[in-house]
């Protein structure tokens, strides 16, 4: 946290330079992935994009002030009119031969891929050097989300996540109303998304189709268990399917709980229980209901930090309007995080937009939280890929905070796909693990419903998995087991 907006510091900065007579700071080398020569902070970088049929669109629509060299995309037909806007960048199928041929001239890579694959594209762009950007969420897996937060830290590369709203003049302001005690301690806090809006809580298809022309179905696939492809798999409601997204909360957690989860110094959860419509074996619940406990953290200047409870709903659940709601307001149906303060009661919509204070008031607060210049989450990341490391500010959803928010959004999918087991699962942070599962806990989940009613009498029918160990199934729902062929880098996390 600093007063001094990045507009202020470069301003400054710049009449410095110009009294000394010095000229700017080069960008080392292997910074930039480089390994000849020297480029100047004010030179454009090579980027390569993963996955760039959705929101990969979006996103290099915004790096447009750079090279974008190289495309993949295993879905030619849904990726088509981003190929052809892009005509000079080369393409490619499978990022793993785009990467054999280009990754040694490129500087960036922009990951917006199936979430399934987030981590193993992005882990292996770091480790060669290169500036990573990941949309949200992050990875599939809290293993994964420290993983990348590590390598991070370790090859000393720009990151950041695509939670755009991270970057945005009305998350600032929330934050700056929050640090400077606008609300008082914050004990309770309840968060709600409208989604899905994509089919979930279905029975795994049965019939075969023909893989199409136009995709290469193996690297949809990537680290996930190999299935036969269906249409329903993919494009977009790959968010549906456990192996390859994480329904509701995985989408939009990282959008809605990003600003408290930053201005409170969440960190690790210490408990948690998840509950959710039927529970199938292979596709995300309809609604889910997740409640996290955290431990009292170290107080802040002006801002007590005191126990709280995280409660998110999604799928047509929600909290209840607060008792003091603001006549004519209402909350925003794509999602909102609600903090009870000991002061008053703050309600921020998705991505950051509109924050209210339920007592109706509007301060001017002094700055507690830095500026992003032109609020552009996509710019200020190519900011910090052209900042030398030992210089750099990092971004505002820069691994070191988006990976222990999306590691706390991943276990609490992990506790949704245990709630079989009917209890408060205590949670050792530290070191990535449920510590309260019974030895001889088993899970079991619905494969197929097959309720049916027959001349107005009700058939309940359900095939189920075999039961499995709970422990060991929640080690997997933690660090995921890979497809042959498949690895991340190994390094001690713990």
């Amino acid at each position: 946290m600093s007063d001094l907006s990045r507009r202020d510091f470069l301003k400054k900065s710049s009449i410095a330079l110009a009294g000394m007579m010095v000229a700017p700071t080069i960008v080392p080398p292997e910074v930039l992935g480089k390994t000849t020569g020297r480029v100047a902070p004010s030179d454009k970088l090579n980027i390569l994009g993963v996955g760039i049929g959705g929101r990969g669109a979006s996103d290099l629509a915004e790096m447009e002030t750079e090279n974008i060299i190289g495309l993949c995309d295993c879905d030619w037909k849904y990726a088509k009119p981003i190929f052809d806007k892009y005509p000079k960048a080369k393409r490619y199928s499978d990022y793993r031969r785009m990467y054999d041929d280009m990754l040694k001239d490129a500087d960036a890579v922009m990951v917006a891929t199936a979430d399934h694959s987030h981590a193993i594209i992005a882990a292996q762009a770091m480790v060669a050097g290169k500036h990573v950007y990941v949309e949200k969420p992050l990875t599939l897996y809290p293993y994964e989300s420290r993983l990348l937060a590590k390598l991070a830290k370790k090859h000393k590369v720009a990151t950041q996540m695509g939670n755009q709203g991270a970057s945005s003049a009305t998350t600032c302001k929330a934050l700056n109303w929050l640090l400077n005690g606008e609300i008082g301690e914050v004990t309770r806090i309840e968060a709600f998304t409208n989604r899905p809006i994509w089919p979930q809580g279905m029975s795994t298809p049965t019939e075969s189709m023909p893989v199409p022309d136009t995709m290469n179905w193996d690297a949809f696939i990537g680290p996930a268990k190999f299935r036969p492809f269906h249409e329903t798999y993919t494009p977009w409601n790959f968010r549906g399917w456990w192996d390859f997204g994480s329904g509701a909360l995985g989408d939009m957690a990282n959008h809605i709980l990003h600003m408290l989860f930053r201005g409170l110094n969440l960190g690790y959860p210490t408990a948690v229980i998840g509950s959710s419509t039927m529970l199938m074996s292979d596709s995300c619940p309809t609604a889910e209901k997740i409640t996290y406990r955290f431990p009292a953290r170290d107080n802040l200047p002006r801002l007590a930090l005191p126990e709280v409870e995280l409660t998110w709903y999604d799928g047509g659940l929600m909290p209840n309007l607060p008792d003091n709601m603001p006549k004519g307001k209402s909350f925003d149906i794509n999602g909102v995080a609600v903090l009870y303060g000991s002061k008053d009661t703050m309600i921020v919509g998705n991505s950051g937009v509109e924050p209210i204070l339920c007592s109706g008031r509007d301060p001017e607060v002094p700055r507690r939280w830095r500026e992003v210049v032109d609020n552009n989450h996509q710019q200020d990341w190519i900011r910090a890929c052209k900042q030398s490391p030992e210089t750099r500010e990092k971004c505002e959803s820069d691994f070191e905070y988006s990976g222990p928010l999306n590691e706390m959004i991943t276990m609490g999918v992990a506790a949704v796909r245990l709630q079989g087991l009917n209890q408060w699962l205590d949670w050792d942070g530290e070191n990535m693990r449920f510590t309260n599962i019974p030895e001889d806990a088993t899970i079991s989940n619905v494969i197929e419903d097959k309720f049916q009613i027959h001349d107005g009498h009700p058939t309940f029918d359900r095939t189920y998995t075999e039961p499995v160990n709970a422990r060991a199934y929640a080690e997997q729902l933690i660090k995921p087991v890979y497809r042959d062929g498949w690895v991340l880098p190994d390094m001690p996390l713990v």
